[in-house]
């Protein structure tokens, strides 16, 4: 009420002020002026304001309070700070579409933007810390492709990063690059030392390999003393240069002394003969002087003085010395038959000629084992029944060495890079199973290579192997601890099953349970591994027969389940065209129910069963989906249908006729029987309630000009009550006549107009009586019940001075003007 009485007065307040600046005229007119002023006004300022660069408060106030959409757009666009963004987004919204959605993008962008940073932020930092990482890591595999990687990835972000990124970054790469060529020398140095090795290993392998030779095949009627004496210097030279500052095995060493004695052995004993040849001549007659050789006991003292070695065999020459002396040259082979000989020549030279096809092929592998298999067929024959062939067996073995040289050459590099992967692999934490099979897959490679001549080169991949396995091996023993404990547990599994399949009541069995004890069973069983295979396989039969035991009552109950479920598909086929509708939905809602309380199923079979199911609720279901397809097709028709007529309605007014907007009414009374939306269902009945209004008007306007002739008529003359409405007449009876002037003014109050100057402070009193009346009165009248009042008492009560002209036109003006309002 306090709020309505300020208005009154400041209203009041204002007319007064008008009038003191100017004369009261009879038809006041309105200052139309003077609010486009102010707004062009308030628009330029604005403007302005734009041009001068604001701040972002004031452009933010500019984007909600701009005189023009213009302005408010311009002021959103030029809009950075995010708190005011968000503060004019807040106004904008449904307010002013544009704005908001302006300022809604700059938003978006201006959050991708800071996400943007904030993402490159992060990628510094973990550049930073991936360098700094690097630099203390001791992990040197594929150390300069990642340190490459950094520096790559760190040029795309370099410009973002500030100064103290920036120095750690480059602080850690600078530790990386010493690193690197620490590595670097490392390297060089370990390859120093593989080098060293590898000629230690060919220098062994080469020593070995002539020694096992001349062991195995001999040598010709004698020894080449040159070739041998080159032999043992160019190898003393070569172990001399491959053992300078480097460590050298204790076995590798031992190796070399035995193999260079056996050499020296060898050679000091062809030196002896080559000296003794003219007394051995002399011993078997060959002088060509005639005279009688010296007897057997000179040929002993001879062969002593010779000292042969006796892993060598011995020349021609020393043979024939020793027959001379009366003792063999060497040990009798057991007597053999000549059949037999004959069969193992026939099979050496078979072999002969398969190591022949085979070199000649260069297959190095097979080359070797054919070889092996030669001489030890060679090895099998008498002295006689090698002759023939010892010439061609060292054409062979010639030719195999030849061939290992280059099969040496052309995959010595691979072994060499086998041993180098098999060294770094020792050096390297892995997972025992994961390292134990790589240990593998190397040596599978090694045996696919052939392996090597190089007894050095085997050496060295052998001792890699064993040190890559040493924690493997230890991981391995653990495992087999393992197995034992797994074992036990599955033992235990299997008594737990038997216990409760000894006491499983089938009858009234929890079907659930009993699968998932099933399931459960299975999987801690599968858990339990690794497992001792051997041990396993009784304890493995054992659970294999509990498993049977437990499955066949599932299974006999899982195949009820399965009828039952399928039943209820049958059941569901049926419902697809059963009629109403209606009906069939609520028996498969029955049916999914019933579904849910079947039990334990198969789960393949379940599956095919619930998809048959799914089909026929979805077949029934979509009967439904049909219907509400055609309800809404209707539904759309009659919205259209409705949209034309009522298109054609709504141009109605009060200047046509009541009975035009009676059949309008009725038309729209029609269409509200018809399937619309609820949407348009709420616009017919708007659109019947405006017509309502309209016909309202309507009537009021016939009675507003039979009123406004009895207001005339009242001024010259009383109006007989018989003119008057019957019921003006009880509006009048129970109150106190009312001046003409106070009618007035009190139906420009119902009416909302302005009242004369002289007139305002009985206006206000009018008003305040009104109120009092009001607040104390529980009946409450329309303003045009309260104006027919109004106009009854004008017109029926006596006579008085108010009855005048002036105040039957201003009643008639607040008459109409309430009409306008409607």
């Amino acid at each position: 009420m306090a709020a309505f009485l300020q208005k009154l007065f400041k209203s009041r307040k204002a007319a007064t002020t008008d009038n003191r600046k100017a004369p009261r005229s009879p038809e006041p007119v309105a200052p139309a002026t003077a609010e486009p002023d102010h707004r062009e006004l308030l628009r330029e300022q604005q403007e302005q304001q734009l041009s001068g660069k604001p701040e972002q408060a004031e452009l933010a106030i500019l984007a909600i309070e701009g005189a023009t959409a213009a302005i408010r757009l311009k002021a959103a666009r030029e809009l950075r700070d995010e708190q005011h963004l968000q503060q004019v987004q807040k106004n904008a919204k449904g307010r002013d579409k544009v704005v908001f959605q302006t300022v809604k993008q700059a938003l978006q962008e201006l959050r991708e933007h800071e996400a943007s940073k904030q993402a490159t932020r992060q990628r510094i930092d973990e550049l930073v810390r991936q360098a700094e990482d690097q630099a203390r890591s001791e992990d040197t595999k594929l150390f300069e492709a990642r340190l490459k990687v950094l520096q790559e990835n760190w040029q795309q972000v370099d410009s973002a990063a500030d100064a103290t990124q920036t120095q750690r970054f480059l602080q850690a790469i600078h530790d990386c690059t010493g690193k690197l060529q620490q590595l670097e020398a490392a390297q060089i140095e370990e390859q120093r030392h593989r080098d060293q090795k590898q000629q230690r290993q060919d220098t062994l392998a080469l020593l070995q390999q002539t020694l096992e030779q001349l062991k195995a095949t001999g040598v010709a009627s004698q020894p080449s003393e040159p070739s041998l004496d080159a032999l043992q210097k160019t190898q003393e030279n070569r172990w001399l240069e491959a053992t300078r500052d480097t460590t050298v095995e204790k076995q590798e060493q031992k190796e070399y002394e035995q193999a260079m004695l056996s050499l020296r052995s060898l050679l000091a004993a062809v030196r002896r003969l080559n000296h003794s040849l003219p007394d051995i001549q002399a011993q078997l007659g060959e002088t060509g002087t005639g005279a009688q050789p010296p007897g057997p006991e000179a040929a002993k003292s001879l062969l002593d003085e010779i000292s042969w070695p006796k892993e060598y065999p011995a020349p021609e020459s020393l043979q024939q010395l020793a027959r001379h002396a009366g003792k063999p040259a060497k040990a009798p082979k057991p007597a053999e038959d000549r059949a037999d000989q004959q069969q193992k020549l026939k099979t050496l030279t078979e072999s002969l000629d398969k190591l022949e096809a085979s070199l000649e092929a260069q297959l190095f592998k097979e080359s070797r084992q054919l070889l092996k298999l030669c001489q030890q067929q060679f090895q099998e024959l008498d002295e006689r029944s090698r002759r023939p062939l010892r010439a061609r067996m060292q054409l062979l073995s010639g030719q195999f060495r030849e061939l290992s040289d280059w099969q040496g050459f052309a995959t010595e590099p691979k072994q060499v890079a086998l041993c180098e992967q098999m060294e770094y692999l020792a050096d390297q934490h892995m997972e025992p199973e994961a390292k134990a099979e790589r240990i593998r897959e190397l040596q599978a490679e090694w045996r696919e290579l052939g392996g090597s001549s190089d007894r050095t080169l085997w050496n060295r991949f052998k001792a890699a192997s064993d040190i890559a396995y040493e924690p493997c091996k230890a991981y391995f023993e653990a495992k087999s601890d393992l197995k034992q404990v797994n074992l036990q547990q599955r033992e235990t599994i299997c008594n737990e099953l038997a216990l409760y399949l000894d006491q499983a009541d089938w009858q009234n069995a929890d079907w659930k349970a009993a699968e998932r004890i099933h399931q459960t069973a299975r999987q801690e069983w599968k858990a339990a591994w690794p497992v001792d295979f051997r041990n396993n396989r009784k304890v493995q039969k054992r659970f294999d027969d509990l498993l049977k035991r437990l499955e066949q009552p599932l299974d006999a109950e899982r195949k009820k389940n399965e009828d039952a479920k399928q039943a209820i598909v049958d059941r569901a086929l049926e419902l697809v065209a059963h009629e109403p509708l209606q009906e069939a939905m609520e028996q498969a809602k029955a049916l999914q129910t019933e579904w849910k309380q079947i039990g334990i199923t198969r789960h393949r079979e379940d599956r095919k069963l619930w998809q048959a199911f799914r089909k026929a609720c979805d077949q029934i279901f979509a009967r439904r989906d049909a219907q509400r397809s055609a309800q809404k097709s209707a539904t759309e028709q009659a919205d259209q249908h409705a949209r034309e007529i009522m298109a054609g309605l709504s141009d109605l007014d009060t200047d046509h006729t009541e009975e035009s907007l009676a059949e309008a009414k009725n038309t729209l009374q029609t269409l509200s029987d018809t399937a619309l939306s609820k949407a348009m269902r709420e616009q017919l009945h708007q659109l019947r309630r405006q017509l309502d209004a309209k016909v309202r008007i309507k009537r009021l306007e016939k009675k507003l000009d039979s009123w406004k002739n009895l207001i005339n008529q009242r001024v010259a003359t009383a109006v007989p009550s018989e003119q008057a409405p019957q019921s003006w007449q009880s509006l009048v009876n129970s109150d106190v006549a009312i001046p003409g002037r106070d009618l007035a003014i009190r139906a420009e109050i119902l009416a909302g107009t302005e009242s004369p100057e002289a007139d305002q402070a009985r206006r206000m009193e009018i008003q305040v009586q009104r109120l009092t009346d009001g607040m104390g009165s529980s009946e409450h009248q329309s303003a045009e019940q309260e104006l027919e009042k109004l106009i009854a008492h004008w017109c029926l009560h006596p006579d008085d001075e108010g009855r005048n002209r002036e105040n039957a036109n201003r009643l008639a003006a607040a008459l109409q003007a309430s009409i306008s309002r409607q």
